[in-house]
């Protein structure tokens, strides 16, 4: 799918400046077509006319095209007046409705001003074949709508320096609407907006009322407050913020409305968040449990080491103690992957560094008089929990039988550690320049290294002799699995 820009310069050249200011109010002019009860659609001249580069539809009423018109031209009966909102830089009303197949449309143009001069052209688009009673509500909307397209006439809308925050949670108009004044005080309230406020502990009409002074009440035993939230409910700044009050909260969005830059009034969006604020909160304290948990284990699994370490040095067997020590190795590997999913905030390891650590470790404990070089390339990137400790019991193993069984008797050798990544297939090679293997090897690490790999990992692994060394392929899938009910 093309991007504005892309669109627009098929029509013509455009600076940074222009696309970007266009970006911004594409971004941002759902909320006018929903006040407005409209479709929007965005123009820019060209040599043979006006093209669509950009289109809204409500989500408050009936849409007007039921196709997509970005690409197409302006009908030549059109053009006059979209010619005449860039000339006059004002909300120009068509004189009579125009037909459109079957029923009949009535269309406002204005210009899109930046920096004092006219970049595009906006239509808002309602159609005459509903036929809508003027309540109350319609007329605040509409009202709110016409400040907002004003705003934009004048290159006062969008604001520069509105901060929406994260689309989560984002109030819409359909959640609730209240107009300010200048100073604060209530002008109007759409009836989702006054449900939202009476949750939190407001009764009665908001009318009339300072809303500044309506929240710090509630707020009055809350001590210490944000002060965006005061900047928000008096409509002073273009910003986002969430009110909690008597176990419900709020989030606020305000859109100054400002007229050749004096603040004359504000919009203001509110929705309920109260049950997404719980599970967020729910699921901040899961993951600080879940992180407290792998930090447990790591102790608890480092006692066990350490008792390990302690029994081998009252054995004098050294079967015994070679037997006691690779037991310690293994358990200390698994510490050390629970070490590193305590300190992150999901269930992915930075397994780059988890192995570097495991890997040197083995190495100097398998052999303290052979003086191994580790070698790493390639990366293994951020690798799901569930198989980062079987993934590191076997690097580690391998690593820890090559220097056991290929540098014996050695003052020195290499281990080069080669990942390759493709997606979520994983190929991990590790070679050595030791004396080599004879066969598939028997022994209990490699058992163990086969049936993880085999059965935790589902891949394969395959030994192999090459004229100065040996080297073990393992090739496995490491594919998050959605056992989390938030994935």
């Amino acid at each position: 799918m093309a991007t504005l820009r892309e669109t627009i310069e098929v029509q013509g050249p455009i600076t940074d400046a222009e696309s970007e200011w266009l970006g911004m109010l594409v971004a941002d002019w759902q909320i006018i077509a929903d006040l407005s009860f409209a479709d929007l659609v965005m123009w820019r001249e060209h040599e043979d006319g006006f093209v669509a580069v950009a289109q809204c539809r409500p989500s408050t009423g009936p849409t007007v095209h039921l196709d997509d018109v970005v690409g197409t031209r302006a009908a030549a009966g059109r053009v006059a007046h979209l010619r005449r909102a860039l000339v006059e830089e004002g909300i120009v009303a068509s004189r009579e409705p125009r037909w459109d197949e079957t029923y009949a449309v009535r269309e406002d143009a204005l210009p899109v001003v930046m920096d004092g001069r006219p970049i595009a052209v906006v239509t808002r688009e309602v159609s005459q074949a509903v036929s809508r009673s003027s309540s109350r509500l319609e007329l605040n909307y509409k009202g709110a709508a016409d400040d907002l397209l004003r705003m934009v006439t004048r290159g006062e809308f969008p604001v520069r320096t509105s901060m929406t925050g994260p689309r989560r949670g984002a109030p819409r108009v359909g959640d609730g609407v209240l107009r300010l004044d200048a100073v604060g005080h209530v002008t109007y309230a759409s009836p989702n907006a006054l449900s939202c406020f009476h949750r939190l502990g407001v009764h009665g009409s908001l009318m009339n009322k300072s809303l500044p002074r309506v929240t710090s009440e509630l707020l009055e035993d809350q001590g210490v407050v944000d002060e965006t939230l005061a900047m928000v409910v008096a409509g002073r700044a273009a910003w986002r913020t969430d009110l909690e009050a008597n176990g419900a909260s709020l989030s606020l969005r305000a859109i100054p409305v400002t007229e050749h830059g004096s603040r004359v009034g504000a919009v203001l969006l509110c929705r309920d968040v109260s049950d997404l604020r719980r599970r967020e909160r729910e699921l901040i304290t899961k993951d600080a449990t879940i992180r407290e948990i792998h930090h447990r284990v790591k102790n608890n699994l480092q006692t066990v080491a350490a008792l390990l370490r302690l029994q081998s040095r009252r054995v004098q067997a050294p079967e015994a103690k070679e037997a006691l020590a690779e037991a310690m190795r293994r358990v200390a590997t698994i510490a050390l992957v629970h070490e590193t999913l305590s300190g992150t905030l999901d269930e992915l390891v930075n397994f780059d560094d988890l192995v570097s650590r495991s890997i040197r470790m083995a190495a100097e404990v398998a052999s303290p008089d052979t003086q191994v070089r580790i070698l790493n390339t390639g990366e293994f990137g951020l690798i799901p929990a569930q198989y980062a400790s079987s993934l590191a019991l076997v690097i580690t193993e391998l690593v820890t039988n090559a220097v056991e069984h290929g540098f014996e008797g050695r003052a020195q050798g290499t281990i080069t550690v080669t990942a390759t990544r493709d997606g979520h297939a994983l190929h991990v090679q590790i070679a050595d320049d030791g004396v080599g293997i004879e066969g598939d090897p028997s022994g209990l690490g490699s058992q163990i290294v086969r049936t993880l790999v085999m059965n935790e990992l589902s891949g394969s692994i395959e030994w192999r002799k090459i004229e100065d060394g040996s080297v073990v392929d393992v090739r496995v899938r490491v594919e998050e699995r959605a056992s989390d009910p938030r994935l």
